[in-house]
């Protein structure tokens, strides 16, 4: 039987192309960036050529780029280290209740530090509007944090909007682009965003690489200490083959974003069209206009998550119920807990399906058909 892998949100394969880039820094050009001999300025070189690559993919310059672990150190260092930066201009953050909990977390840490945040609510596309943002700015307001696209329904920010709203006040605008940037075309610059995460492993990169696009303007409170790599940003030896990998995802991506695109927006047709043919009763939760091409979230009523998700599992097909960041338990979304209550069924009758590298139109055809089989037959024994 053949497994089908529909949980790229959560993370996506690595492209043999990536890999290839990568085996010459594991194992030829390993020198440190740090070191001034010839073995150390080989690999510096190859980080700056990355650094630069990066940078002209959205509209920013090269020493705006700071190489990360991924998108939980990214949001860290820009959510902690501008609010402790900042925290003489004021100590209001502005956030939306729907963000990855590497936002959350931090914005939490940062009350306990005294900071006070504001937790906007979301409609139930699980979209919030600038109006919002504008409305709950104050003069001490130091920093505002929204998410580009969902990772759990794929609803998509007015990141434009709130950009131009922020220009001309203090707060430092961030937003967590990790689900967006490997499908949408993003220019920071003309959008005012003043800091933008990104992990490389949602993109057919290596897992534990990511970088934080800063504005060159922008203070930040160094998180990691330690030596003065990254501009005195962030301590700790560059992981050159991560690095090499994470700018190679980023140059295939900018020559197939639209073709992907295309197909994964396809792929969601034929769920929705297969479901529909065959009488299956469901909704779509978030928006499917403006929404990320390749997460679909869709609510089954009176349908477990849980006997859903096993049931797929023995047919070979992955897909989940949310966000993979809650140590592989299945619990209540909190994104869609904010879009319709608490105590709302869709909280545990909805899955997320997610496309990516290496999917076929035949194995959504297939994955599509035994979901709408699995689904009849759990609604039949619910009702006996």
């Amino acid at each position: 039987m053949e497994r089908i892998y529909l949980d790229h949100a959560a993370t996506s394969p690595t492209d043999p192309r990536v890999v290839e880039k990568m085996l010459p820094y594991l194992t030829e050009n390993f020198g440190n960036p740090s070191s001034i001999h010839s073995f150390g300025r080989e690999s510096r070189k190859w980080v700056d050529d990355a650094r630069a690559l990066i940078a002209e993919e959205i509209g920013a310059h090269p020493n705006e780029i700071v190489f990360t672990s991924g998108g939980t150190e990214a949001d860290n260092m820009a959510i902690v280290g501008s609010a402790l930066a900042n925290k003489d201009k004021g100590r209001h953050i502005i956030t939306t209740k729907i963000e990855h909990h590497a936002v959350l977390n931090p914005c939490s840490r940062l009350e306990d530090m005294g900071f006070d945040v504001t937790y906007l609510d979301v409609d139930q596309s699980g979209r919030i509007s600038a109006g919002q943002v504008e409305a709950a700015l104050r003069d001490d307001t130091i920093l505002v944090t929204v998410m580009y696209g969902n990772n759990e329904v794929g609803t998509l920010q007015p990141i434009a909007e709130i950009g131009a709203l922020l220009k001309d006040h203090q707060a430092l605008f961030h937003t967590d682009a990790v689900q967006a940037f490997g499908f949408l075309p993003i220019d920071v610059k003309e959008i005012h965003i003043d800091m933008m995460s990104v992990s490389g492993h949602k993109l057919n990169g290596p897992k534990g690489t990511g970088f934080l696009y800063v504005n060159e303007k922008v203070k930040l409170k160094q998180i990691l200490v330690g030596g003065e790599q990254e501009r005195k940003r962030r301590a700790g030896t560059e992981n050159v083959p991560g690095i090499a990998g994470l700018s190679e995802a980023v140059s295939l991506l900018k020559q197939e974003r639209d073709e992907k695109t295309a197909l994964y927006r396809r792929f969601k047709a034929m769920i929705i069209e297969t479901l529909e043919n065959e009488a299956v009763r469901f909704e779509v939760n978030g928006s499917l206009n403006e929404g990320l091409p390749h997460i679909l979230n869709l609510y089954f009523p009176g349908i477990s998550v849980e006997s859903l998700l096993v049931n797929l599992d023995m047919a070979g097909i992955a897909v989940s119920s949310g966000s993979a960041c809650t140590a592989g338990s299945v619990l209540p979304s909190h994104v869609l807990s904010a879009m319709f209550g608490e105590h709302a069924d869709q909280l545990t009758s909805s899955i997320r399906i997610s496309f990516g590298l290496g999917n076929t139109e035949e194995q959504v055809k297939r994955a599509a058909k035994e979901l709408a089989s699995i689904v009849k037959r759990l609604g039949s024994a619910a009702s006996v």
